[in-house]
C-alpha cells in the first residue's frame, strides 16, 4: 500500500468481517457511502465457519445466503411434552458464515465506493478528520486506514460491569445418519430431555438439513463453559440416548460461547469511533440471538451516516433489556426452573407473538400478557431486588439470596 493510498479518507471504515461488519459494510454501500472493510488475514485471528440463525417474515436482503429454513418450530419439555407451531408469517432461517461472506464480498466488489482489505487491526483512535485504524498487513507491513467514522466490531476483552453474567455455551455436530431420522420441515429450538446442570439449564437443538442430515447441538446457560470432552459426552448422550439416531457420521463440528449479561455495552469508543455488533450490545441478553439485531442496527447506522448524523442506535429497547435483566437474574439464582419456564412460555403464548417479543417487536400490552404467564412471584421478587444490586466488573454475577 503506497503512502498516497494511505492518505485516503473514507466516509467510513468498518473493522471486522463477521456478521456485524459485513452487514454494516453492505448497508453503507447501499446508501452510497464510501466504505473500507478491514478483515483479519487467514490465520488464528480469523474464526472458523459459524452458523447464525434468526426468524424473519418475507424475503430478506441476504436470502441468497440462507442455507436452510423451517416453517414449523418445536420445543420439548423435560418430560417429553411437545409444543409445536407454525409462527407464520415468521420463518426460522440458517445462515452459514462462508456463503454469507462470499455474498457480501461480491456485492462490495461490484461497488466502486467499497473496498475490502486483509489486515490485523491493532489500534483505533480519534483524529482531527475523524478516526484512524492502525493495522499490519499479512506480509508484515504497517497500514493506516483513515475514515470520517470508524465502526469497530471486534470482541471486547471483558464484559461491562453487570449484576448477572451467564454464558450460553455450546458444541454442535453436523451429522449424516445411515437412515432417514429427521423431519426437514421442523426445527427443534429447545429440547430439554437432557441431564440438567446443577446451576443453569441445558437443552438440545436440532436443525434438520435433509432426512439424513442435521446440525445437532448441546447448549448450556451457566456460569462457565465445559471442556470439549464434556461437550462430546453430552452430544453422544443426546444423539444416542435421546434422539436414537442409530449409526451416523460427524461431518464437522462447531463450538462457541456467547455472554448473556445485563451489563451496558458502550456503543461509542471515541468522538468518531463506534462499537457495533455483539461488542456494542447487539446480543439479546436472554436468548443469545444476535443476527437479526445486527441487521436492524446496520440499516439504522447506514441511514444516519447518509443523513450526516452518524451514531449507533441501541440494538434493543429499554423495556426488553429490563425484562431480560429480570429473567437472567431469576435463572441465575434458581428462582425459576429454566426448562419448565421456557416450555410453559411456548405452550401458553402463540409462537409468533413470543418470537416477536424475543426479537423486540412486541407491544407493551403484549408484554404485559406474556409477563402474566411467567412465575409471577419469583419474577416480581427478582425485579424488586435488582435496583439494590451492585454492578461488578468481575466475571461473576452479583450474589443474592434465592
Amino acid at each position: 500500500m503506497t503512502g498516497a493510498a494511505q492518505e485516503r479518507v473514507d466516509d467510513a471504515v468498518v473493522v471486522g468481517g463477521g456478521a456485524a461488519g459485513l452487514c454494516l459494510a453492505h448497508w453503507l454501500t447501499e446508501a452510497g457511502t464510501g466504505v473500507t472493510l478491514v478483515e483479519a488475514p487467514d490465520g488464528p485471528l480469523r474464526p472458523a465457519e459459524r452458523t447464525w440463525c434468526y426468524w424473519e417474515a418475507g424475503t430478506g436482503a441476504f436470502e441468497e445466503a440462507v442455507v436452510a429454513s423451517w416453517r414449523r418450530l418445536r420445543v420439548r419439555g423435560p418430560d417429553g411434552e411437545v409444543v409445536e407451531s407454525d409462527p407464520a408469517p415468521l420463518r426460522y432461517r440458517m445462515v452459514r458464515s462462508g456463503p454469507f461472506e462470499r455474498l457480501v464480498h461480491a456485492r462490495l466488489a461490484a461497488s466502486p465506493a467499497a473496498r475490502v482489505l486483509r489486515a490485523t487491526a491493532h489500534e483505533v483512535r480519534d483524529t482531527s478528520y475523524g478516526a484512524e485504524v492502525r493495522c499490519t498487513t499479512a506480509d508484515g507491513q504497517p497500514l493506516t486506514l483513515r475514515g470520517r467514522h470508524v465502526f469497530d466490531s471486534r470482541p471486547v476483552r471483558r464484559p461491562p460491569p453487570h449484576r448477572t453474567l451467564l454464558l450460553q455455551h455450546f458444541r454442535g455436530w453436523f451429522v449424516r445418519t445411515d437412515a432417514p431420522r429427521f423431519d426437514p420441515g421442523v426445527a427443534d429450538l429447545m429440547d430439554f430431555r437432557v441431564p440438567q446442570p446443577g446451576h443453569g439449564l441445558a437443552f438440545g437443538y436440532v436443525l434438520p438439513l435433509a432426512p439424513d442430515r442435521a446440525l445437532v447441538e448441546y447448549t448450556e446457560f451457566s456460569r462457565a463453559p465445559l471442556t470439549t470432552d464434556a461437550y462430546e459426552a453430552a452430544l453422544r448422550q443426546y444423539t444416542e440416548g435421546v434422539l436414537r439416531l442409530g449409526r451416523f457420521a460427524v461431518e464437522s463440528a462447531e463450538q462457541g460461547v456467547i455472554p448473556m449479561t445485563d451489563g451496558r455495552f458502550p456503543r461509542r469508543a471515541g468522538r468518531a469511533v463506534f462499537r457495533i455488533g455483539a461488542a456494542g450490545g447487539a446480543t439479546r441478553p436472554a436468548t443469545g440471538y444476535t443476527f437479526a439485531a445486527v441487521q436492524r442496527q446496520s440499516r439504522a447506522i447506514a441511514a444516519a451516516v447518509h443523513r450526516g448524523s452518524p451514531g449507533v442506535p441501541p440494538p434493543h429497547g429499554r423495556r426488553a433489556l429490563a425484562m431480560d435483566a429480570v429473567l437472567l437474574r431469576a435463572l441465575d439464582t434458581g428462582r425459576v426452573d429454566g426448562p419448565r419456564f421456557f416450555t410453559d412460555l411456548f405452550r401458553r403464548i402463540p409462537m409468533e407473538r413470543l418470537l416477536r417479543f424475543l426479537d423486540g417487536g412486541s407491544t407493551p400490552w403484549e408484554e404485559f400478557g406474556i409477563g402474566l404467564r411467567t412465575p409471577v412471584g419469583p419474577m416480581l421478587r427478582t425485579a424488586a431486588e435488582l435496583p439494590f444490586l451492585a454492578r461488578r466488573e468481575t466475571g461473576r454475577s452479583e450474589e443474592s439470596p434465592r
